[in-house]
């Protein structure tokens, strides 16, 4: 289990081998990256920068975000396999991405956390 100072409530990540996805999926929002995390999803899809930024990711202000796609019902991250229901650069994924489900938002909303992710538990 996983846990951070600060919230009530700790992670499971085996959870997510069973997951449908619900962190990568659902409502839209903004997926930020930096110049070091592009470089990383860089290498690991064997492209260049230039690239991945093209393809990948939208520029919001001054930031990039990665892209999503609205599949009639709901935003899906351009890197969700949903077939597979799995991330397509889980190794190179965005800090934000390896930081959930401990984020600011979640802190006050922990029943919406629940209904979201199947590998919250309160702790013990």
């Amino acid at each position: 289990m996983n846990s951070r100072n600060g919230y009530s409530y700790c992670f499971d990540p085996s959870a997510c081998r069973r997951c449908e996805g619900f962190c990568c999926r659902g409502r839209s929002g903004n997926i930020w990256v930096t110049a070091q995390e592009i470089a990383r999803i860089a290498d690991l899809l064997e492209s260049n920068q230039i690239d991945i930024i093209r393809r990948y990711l939208k520029p919001v202000g001054n930031r990039l975000s990665i892209q999503e796609h609205f599949t009639g019902k709901e935003f899906t991250c351009v890197f969700f396999a949903a077939q597979e229901k799995k991330c397509n650069i889980y190794a190179a994924r965005p800090e934000q991405c390896r930081r959930f489900p401990f984020w600011e938002h979640y802190r006050s909303r922990v029943d919406e956390l629940f209904r979201e992710c199947p590998g919250v538990r309160l702790h013990p």
